[in-house]
């Protein structure tokens, strides 16, 4: 059973991002953790068997987790940083293991490895607010604080931690963790301007902190919790605000000595003076920086109780390999939905980072993200679909082709035949991928190239039906965009050499001979029907083609005699069907049951009615909108050996009347 990956209630945003991750200390008390090849001790006796059972199968998670709980019984260093750096290329975003991982790298007392372990971590998920507090609790446990360097170290860590994941709904504890070891310092103004921030931020425990906030204002001086600038304009508010109209008093000559230094003016000095020393004027300062954050505070209700729902909702905000509810997914979407027509484009980016933990093996919603972020920024589209692609759904299709649809519209028609060329080497067999290998050539004009990769798809795939689908498309492309009905008649003639009962390759034949000019071609298109009529296909099929000739041979014909024979032995057809059609009325008898079981025929009833409906959609010598035709879905297999989520709908692409 797949073990659970810890939560993770943050997730990795790159707008956040942008601020620069921390770097190792480096006065941290460090012990050399290389040692020469030929002295690593050797690896724990099971090792290899857990390491084995985890490479052969690197999409079961449960392997992985076996062998790192092997290694972490074990205690083998060693040991434990091969598993645990093979293990992230595949699962970055469980938490809960960088913290192991990091806390044995400790245990050994090499620190540097620990706190590189940490940044290693933040640098997959920038904003796990989990691995931002071991790592500044790790900090704090380590560092000298009798260095000065350390708590700027320290604080410098804090600003990158509230910038990458502050964002985040429930962020909470990273600003109440910052606030607090501010306090511990000394430093109330710098606990002044956290708050100040925090509260414009939505976060679940908005209320909490603006309750904490107005205790912070009141219990401290505020000489003590402004900077310079803000009670200079503080005075200047109190001041204003205490001052009635009344008439300017005639000024008086100052006695002798007591006139003012240069510059400085005796009424800013007694005001300062008044502001910090009068209770009166203090209330009023505290008064007035309630009122003015209580505006902020109310904004930011507003935002919180739009979200509120959407955040209840989310039940596993962690990755885990087991599927998510129908409801978690529908959540997911409304809740982006509602971000992207309501937030801004930093608390989007933030909900889709958290998304994508929780739904990190779900395509569409890094196909979303790519989508929203191609507006905003290349590059950036890009990473998405490179995680996407290279770390969590190597062998899913959707997401591939539209990372390869992205390049070439950028122009990169490289880059997109390498995605392309990649994953139908990594997932062989996907008719969707030879297709779009084979379009991406024919749009720039790569003609043979085109067709050569159709061949190839088809010598590859001979003997199964693929083959007969890919030979279709190849045939199309030589008439529709090559213009050669020689070469096209002859790949279909091929193909149905080797698939002799397969009715789409008849009917694409009946299609090509119908495109050419019907005054030069009627032999070849009576050809084509005589041959489904003198084959093994079922009944219903041949009624179609049957009823085709007759109508080929009324609207086109040259001859009335082959049209009075062709009249001759539709009715016949029909009248083997009506036969059928009675017997089954009847009920059935001992020899219709075996012959039944025999072939697997399908009722007459429905055969005759299918049969007639199929051949007047047929009709008018196009045949572009024809389902029968065209019906591509039964082409494409569904691919649970590769546990996708859904089987590839092929009729996305291709849309059907």
């Amino acid at each position: 059973m797949a073990a659970e990956c810890p939560d993770s209630s943050a997730a990795e945003a790159e707008t956040c991002a942008e601020a620069e991750l921390p770097t190792a200390s480096a006065d941290l008390d460090q012990t050399d953790s290389t040692l020469p090849e030929e002295t690593v001790p050797e690896y724990p006796a099971e090792f290899e068997k857990y390491w084995k059972a985890a490479q052969d199968n690197p999409l079961e998670f449960s392997a992985w987790t076996e062998l790192l709980q092997y290694i972490e019984q074990e205690n083998h260093i060693f040991a434990a940083r091969k598993a645990y750096d093979s293990f992230f290329n595949r699962y970055p975003y469980c938490y809960g293991y960088w913290k192991k991982y990091a806390d044995m790298e400790r245990r050994f007392d090499f620190h540097k490895e620990a706190e590189e372990v940490c940044l290693q971590g933040l640098q997959a998920i920038p904003l796990s607010l989990d691995l931002w507090i071991h790592y500044v609790t790790y900090l704090q446990e380590t560092l000298d604080m009798n260095n000065p360097e350390s708590t700027l170290k320290i604080r410098s860590v804090f600003e990158s931690a509230v910038a990458a994941a502050g964002m985040d709904f429930h962020s909470d504890k990273l600003w109440e963790m910052y606030m607090d070891w501010e306090k511990e310092q000394g430093e109330l103004k710098a606990v002044t301007a956290i708050y100040n921030r925090v509260i414009s931020v939505p976060t679940q425990l908005y209320s909490h902190h603006f309750e904490k906030y107005k205790e912070h204002v009141m219990n401290n001086l505020p000489k003590d919790i402004l900077t310079t600038d803000e009670l200079l304009w503080m005075k200047s508010k109190v001041t204003t605000e205490a001052e009635e109209p009344s008439a300017e008093p005639e000024e008086e000559d100052a006695p002798p000595g007591d006139d003012a230094p240069p510059g400085v003016d005796i009424a800013d000095q007694e005001s300062e003076v008044s502001l910090l020393g009068k209770e009166s004027d203090r209330e009023k300062a505290r008064e007035l920086l309630i009122a003015m954050q209580q505006e902020f505070y109310t904004l930011n209700e507003q935002q919180v109780s739009l979200r509120w729902n959407f955040e209840e909702g989310i039940k596993r905000p962690y990755f885990h390999v087991r599927p998510l509810e129908r409801a978690q997914l529908k959540n997911w979407r409304d809740y982006l939905d509602f971000e992207i027509a309501n937030g801004s484009h930093e608390r989007v980016i933030v909900l889709f980072e958290r998304c994508v933990i929780a739904c990190a093996l779900y395509e569409e919603f890094w196909i979303k993200y790519a989508k929203y972020l191609e507006g905003h920024s290349i590059d950036r589209t890009r990473n998405v679909f490179q995680r996407a692609c290279g770390v969590h759904l190597p062998k899913k299709p959707n997401v591939h082709l539209h990372w390869a649809m992205f390049e070439e519209k950028q122009g990169n028609l490289e880059e997109s035949r390498r995605i392309m060329r990649s994953f139908d080497e990594a997932v062989p067999g996907l008719a969707i991928v030879g297709l779009r290998r084979a379009n991406l050539e024919r749009r720039q004009g790569n003609l043979e190239e085109a067709e050569s990769l159709l061949r190839e798809v088809i010598r590859l795939n001979e003997g199964t039906p693929l083959a007969s689908f890919y030979s279709s498309k190849l045939a199309r492309q030589l008439v529709k965009v090559q213009k050669n009905l020689v070469r096209a008649r002859k790949v279909l003639m091929e193909a149905i050499e080797k698939d002799p009962e397969n009715s789409k390759l008849h009917l694409n034949l009946l299609e090509l001979e119908f495109s050419s000019d019907v005054r030069q071609n009627e032999g070849n298109v009576l050809n084509c029907i005589e041959r489904v009529l003198q084959s093994n296909l079922p009944t219903e099929i041949k009624i179609i083609f049957s009823q085709r000739r007759v109508e080929f041979l009324e609207d086109f014909g040259s001859s009335i005699q082959n049209l009075l024979t062709a009249y001759d032995e539709h009715q016949k057809l029909l009248k083997q069907v009506s036969t059928k059609k009675r017997a089954a009325e009847n009920g059935p008898t001992e020899e219709s049951q075996s012959k039944k079981a025999k072939d697997g025929s399908l009722t007459a009833t429905t055969a005759a009615t299918t049969a007639t409906a199929s051949s007047t959609a047929m009709m008018g010598g196009d045949m572009t909108n024809s389902q029968a035709a065209y019906n591509y879905g039964s082409w494409y297999q569904h691919y649970g050996a590769y546990a996708y989520q859904n089987p590839w709908n092929y009729n996305q692409y291709y849309s059907q009347s």
